[in-house]
């Protein structure tokens, strides 16, 4: 989700190893929903095994992963070339960066730095697939050792802390069936780095339970939807596949969502205070005083967050959307996700990224999938389908029912089913049948 920068402000990332990162940035490297769009297509021909048609250089391994995500939550098994080609993006010390042209070579901390959002991302990505231990547990232990002094982390190593990095590292522990509040550097938390950020009891009664971005020049804290839905969802401790851990399948055909939860927006002073002014409660009052923002924005907008992109602003915000009904079902506010996922499946079709970018599209099947609903379509859109259409077909596809127990690896389920089917009928050869289908591994 989330780590949403503009494509100007990654170049700058990768270009300085530092964030610029105003605290109302647009999305930052390919979020869970939307990848930049400006990016031209590579002169050279795109690595195989890659998910989307566009120049990867900032967004390769983000967008992977949001595919595999996506693929696991609508229960097809992602195609083993897919996840070899993000495992094979790793540097030798367990960082990602944003694309690796020749994953042969030594990672180049000048030209390509690490990224700790791709990083976490594709812990996600890859603890959902499975198989994959040995990679994870590389990428957490750089994590953990590029960690800031105030618990958080910032886009590059040695970047201050912002809501979105912080966000999607915890949710990479989440996924690897880690306790984020366990990952300490000075005995505080990133939990800890995620409250600076939080508007509190001291804030306009609007904003109150938003997070920002980072803190402005004077340490001033301007409320941003985008870093409020990362910051909800990580406070809920979840990452991008809402209900998955290590272990469980890394999802299934129909989400894990929660019974229906009543928002609860901050408990504050009669006279609009409490205390120092920040909002009274731990980590889950947190993240319900984001939701309860997050419900009171997106009710303002008829259902959407509104851009803020150069160009862009006050229009929707497809991406940002999702992301925060991704959040808001993440707390069980089922009612209130719905909405807005029902806005988003009447405005898919003005919305070209949903068309072709595969973060975009699986950043919506996401949001289907924390839902509870299916996430191959949305409505009469089939997600699943545009999603495939970007690169490699996945090795096993859902089927009708949603159980995961489809077409494997280019039709030979079927197939064989089919010849099984008139063998046994005809002359009743079940020994043959047998050895078939062993031999299949079926």
């Amino acid at each position: 989700m989330f780590v949403r920068r503009s494509f100007a402000v990654i170049a700058a990332a990768s270009a300085l190893c530092a964030v610029t990162a105003p605290a109302a940035s647009a999305r930052a490297a390919g979020s869970a929903a939307a990848a930049p769009g400006s990016a031209a297509a590579p002169a050279g021909k795109l690595p195989d095994g890659l998910y989307g048609k566009s120049d990867p250089k900032y967004d390769g391994v983000w967008r992977q992963s949001v595919a595999l995500l996506a693929q696991k939550a609508a229960g097809a098994k992602p195609a083993a070339e897919a996840v070899e080609w993000l495992a094979r993006q790793q540097c030798d010390d367990g960082s990602f960066t944003s694309y690796r042209a020749d994953p042969g070579a030594e990672c180049d901390a000048k030209k390509t730095p690490s990224d700790t959002n791709a990083t976490a991302l594709a812990v996600q990505a890859l603890s959902a697939v499975g198989g994959r231990g040995g990679t994870v547990r590389d990428s957490l232990d750089w994590l953990e050792s590029v960690q800031n002094e105030d618990g958080g982390w910032g886009y590059n190593p040695g970047s201050p802390s912002d809501a979105n990095s912080v966000s999607v590292v915890i949710g990479a522990y989440s996924a690897a069936g880690r306790d984020a509040e366990r990952i300490r550097k000075d005995g505080d938390s990133p939990y800890d780095a995620l409250r600076k950020l939080q508007l509190g009891c001291d804030a306009d009664e609007s904003d109150r339970g938003a997070y920002a971005y980072q803190p402005g020049k004077k340490g001033e804290l301007e409320a941003n939807g985008d870093a409020t839905a990362a910051a909800t969802l990580a406070g809920f401790g979840s990452g991008l596949l809402v209900g998955a851990r290590e272990g469980d399948g890394g999802g299934t055909a129909k989400g894990k969502a929660r019974k229906q939860r009543p928002l609860e927006p901050p408990k504050c002073g009669k006279d609009g205070k409490d205390g120092d002014g920040k909002l009274p409660g731990g980590r889950t009052e947190a993240a319900e005083a984001g939701a309860a923002y997050l419900a009171a924005v997106l009710k303002k907008g008829g259902g959407h967050l509104r851009a803020v992109t150069p160009g862009a602003e006050g229009g929707p915000d497809y991406g940002n959307t999702a992301d925060a009904v991704i959040a808001l079902a993440a707390g069980g506010h089922r009612a209130e996700a719905e909405k807005s996922l029902d806005w988003l499946a009447g405005g898919l079709g003005k919305w070209d990224k949903s068309r072709n970018d595969p973060a975009a599209i699986g950043g919506v099947m996401l949001a289907v999938h924390a839902t509870g609903g299916d996430a191959a379509k949305l409505g009469k859109t089939a997600l699943l389908e545009r999603l495939n259409a970007t690169g490699p077909r996945p090795a096993r596809m859902p089927d009708a029912d949603g159980g995961g127990n489809g077409e494997e690896d280019g039709g030979d389920f079927t197939k064989w089913s089919l010849v099984g089917a008139g063998i046994a009928a005809g002359a009743g050869v079940g020994i043959l049948l047998s050895g078939r289908r062993k031999r299949q591994g079926l």
